[in-house]
């Protein structure tokens, strides 16, 4: 693990006024159309998107992903870790990175609180949205939802406490990645998964998935004229939890471009890996067209 963690990073540090996240770029920098920008869920790092990004640097399409404060390399932040100081946060690191919009964003799971809000307040700059398996903040007044929010934000405390110990280290070569990762980003996922300051703050950011959820909420809804994607996983749920995959795919049905495709046989975490990455690649491209026809 020492070794693991003595690996140069594959990103960059940008320092957005004291304090620097970590932030991942791929393909041509001189690329035709928006930036795409990745925002991973909870406990998620830029790391997560490597297969993604792979797979858009063979189209020809640049992207960049990111570690929020205090996760993966980025430096800690100011508290509460909500969606606001998140938001905050991306919107200093692309006007430093030097990074140019505008921007298709891309959000895993719990991602879709922090895109919501990013969109309301950059929508000049927001060129598409593509949503995946991703957590709209309406959901979180679903029953069975509070619920599953209210064990994971506990779990995830445990799950730092246990880091910090050092109990996750030796688990982390089997356990660390559970994506499907290339070597480079499959390191940097090991590599998280067994730091305690990299759990400690996920923790943080899961215990205010309410209040991140009610700032989503009071911002004005996702413009028709927004090209949206929606790409689920797993396969048709049944009672409460078809709420769930309704509040999912809202957006698109929003959207005069919006679409949503299910892939049947990913897992939550699995669908961002090799095995799924053309399903989630062709959806950004797809995204991508519409919103350069535009």
């Amino acid at each position: 693990m020492s070794a693991l963690a003595a690996k140069p990073s594959p990103g960059r540090l940008v320092d957005i006024g004291g304090r620097s996240l970590n932030i991942v770029c791929a393909g041509p920098e001189k690329a035709d159309g928006p930036l795409v920008v990745f925002e991973a869920g909870a406990f998620g790092l830029s790391a997560d998107f490597g297969a993604v990004q792979e797979g858009l640097t063979a189209k020809g399409v640049r992207s960049c992903a990111y570690d929020r404060a205090g996760l993966g390399r980025s430096d800690p932040g100011p508290s509460p870790r909500d969606s606001n100081a998140i938001v905050g946060d991306l919107e200093k690191l692309l006007a430093a990175s030097g990074e140019q919009g505008p921007y298709l964003l891309v959000g895993h799971s719990m991602a879709g609180l922090h895109l919501r809000l990013f969109t309301a307040r950059n929508r000049q700059q927001v060129a598409g949205l593509v949503l995946l398996d991703a957590a709209p903040p309406e959901a979180a007044d679903l029953p069975v939802a509070k619920t599953w929010i209210g064990r994971f934000g506990t779990a995830s405390h445990v799950a730092g406490a246990v880091a910090t110990l050092g109990v996750l280290a030796p688990l982390s070569p089997f356990l660390g990645d559970g994506i499907g990762l290339p070597p480079v980003a499959a390191g940097e996922k090991r590599r998280a998964f067994a730091s305690g300051r990299h759990n400690r703050w996920s923790a943080r950011e899961v215990s205010l998935w309410i209040a991140s959820s009610a700032q989503g909420k009071v911002v004005a809804p996702y413009d028709p004229d927004l090209p949206v994607g929606i790409v689920t996983a797993g396969p048709p749920r049944q009672g409460a939890l078809s709420d769930w995959k309704r509040f999912q795919s809202e957006p698109a049905r929003v959207s005069r471009t919006g679409f949503h495709v299910n892939i049947d046989g990913a897992s939550h975490a699995g669908m961002l890996g090799l095995k799924h990455r053309d399903t989630i690649v062709d959806a950004i491209l797809k995204v991508r067209a519409a919103g350069i026809q535009r």
